[in-house]
């Protein structure tokens, strides 16, 4: 079974961050798959596969690899992009052993200039949840915030 609510969110986390980097920069660390392999995903997580094609319509595939070695898929597609303003992208996450999707998402990125800085809006939005994504639902908001500090970390870097 499904939790399906058309319209509206199964669960939904919104946050804001400011980043001490000028938003071009920022913007790239969401497009470009090197530097997105770098920081997405919870603390100890690594991203073996990092594929984006940062266009409309264009694929996304992450493989995230958990501290125990167990990898978690996310494929989805870019709905829109607005250089270096804005990320809208649809998410298929968590598979089972049947390769049934559990967790399906809609996430807005928001980029607003501020001296300098980043004023960075991340709204993550469940629009589907299967009953045995329970926990993925209820660490979501954590996901997110460790996702953003380890962007902190990657655009601090000289890279």
């Amino acid at each position: 079974m499904t939790v399906e609510s058309p319209g509206t969110a199964v669960r939904e986390v919104v946050l804001a961050r400011v980043f001490d980097a000028p938003r071009e920069r920022v913007f790239a660390a969401w497009t470009d798959p090197q530097r997105m392999a770098r920081w997405w995903g919870p603390h100890e997580f690594t991203n073996p596969v990092c594929e984006l094609d940062a266009r409309p319509g264009g694929a996304i595939l992450i493989h995230m690899r958990g501290p125990d070695g167990t990898v978690y898929p996310m494929t989805g597609l870019f709905q829109e992009i607005v250089p270096p303003e804005r990320l809208v992208f649809t998410t298929k996450v968590l598979m089972d052993e049947a390769g049934n999707v559990l967790l399906e998402g809609l996430t807005t990125v928001t980029f607003l200039e501020r001296d300098g800085k980043t004023e960075l809006t991340v709204r993550a939005s469940i629009t589907k949840a299967a009953p045995e994504a329970a926990g993925a639902l209820e660490g979501m908001e954590e996901g997110w915030i460790q996702s953003l500090e380890r962007l902190e970390t990657e655009l601090a870097s000289p890279r």
